[in-house]
């Protein structure tokens, strides 16, 4: 049975939503702050959460906006958003199921824009990109934050390889220079760039997959097989968690 990738991210993320919303990975970090005080001193009557999977954008920007929109393919994943922010009590979040590559919103209809884990799985990246400029207001502050793929082809390629043996929804993950290249084709102007690492636990990053057992074994496998500067890079270590570089892009 062949399906599109739209139907592949939606299958693969409805049934973990939950995990998502209380993942620390996700619910935590320097980016989501950063993201706060964008949002603090913009002070947006709407932002954009694109793709917001667990909503941890969306629950840092909504403190300094009128109204945030979450956007993301998953109705699953979008039902656990709203539930947690009637939780949290923030009553001026609404949610959009929507592919990025088109987007139900008007032209330049929204203050703010961040995405962030996300691109990495959409179907048309460069539409994807063209959406957001599209419903920004002009030189409204948008920011982008993704896994990054290294310049070196044996480790990009281990890490393309591992990431779609855990996650059948992945497309791939862009170096730094094809970010910049697809935000500028997008009509992007990069203003700054911060790059981090973050160490991925590999019980947890398998679990909140809920990767099958055959994926798992075959991605120690391929880290068992890595060569020395691969494994130096994702700093390998014995039970098979690693690191992996992140990159925060801030744009206009």
């Amino acid at each position: 049975m062949t399906q599109d990738q739209n139907t592949v991210i939606r299958n693969q993320f409805g049934n973990v939503a939950a995990d998502y919303v209380t993942s620390i990975v996700h619910a935590t970090g320097a980016d989501l702050a950063r993201i706060a005080e964008i949002a603090r001193l913009c002070a947006p009557a709407t932002a954009l959460d694109l793709g917001a999977g667990g909503g941890h954008v969306t629950y840092a920007m909504a403190p300094h906006a009128g109204q945030v929109i979450a956007t993301d393919l998953s109705e699953d994943m979008l039902h656990a958003v709203a539930a947690e922010a009637a939780r949290r009590g923030l009553a001026n979040i609404v949610t959009l199921t929507a592919e990025a590559g088109a987007l139900p919103l008007a032209d330049a209809s929204c203050d703010m824009l961040a995405c962030r884990f996300t691109l990495h799985h959409w179907r048309n990246p460069a539409a994807g990109l063209a959406e957001a400029r599209r419903v920004l207001k002009p030189r409204a502050p948008a920011v982008f934050i993704d896994v990054i793929a290294p310049p070196e082809p044996a480790a990009d390629t281990h890490l393309q390889a591992v990431e779609l043996l855990r996650d059948p929804s992945h497309g791939r993950d862009f170096t730094v220079r094809e970010w910049q290249a697809m935000l500028g084709a997008a009509g992007f102007a990069v203003t700054a760039i911060t790059m981090s690492r973050l160490r991925m636990d590999f019980p947890t990053w398998t679990a909140r997959m809920r990767t099958p057992d055959l994926h798992v074994a075959a991605i120690r496998a391929l880290q068992g097989m890595a060569g020395d500067e691969v494994a130096r890079h994702f700093a390998l270590e014995p039970d098979g968690s690693f690191t992996i570089d992140v990159m925060l892009i801030e744009a206009r």
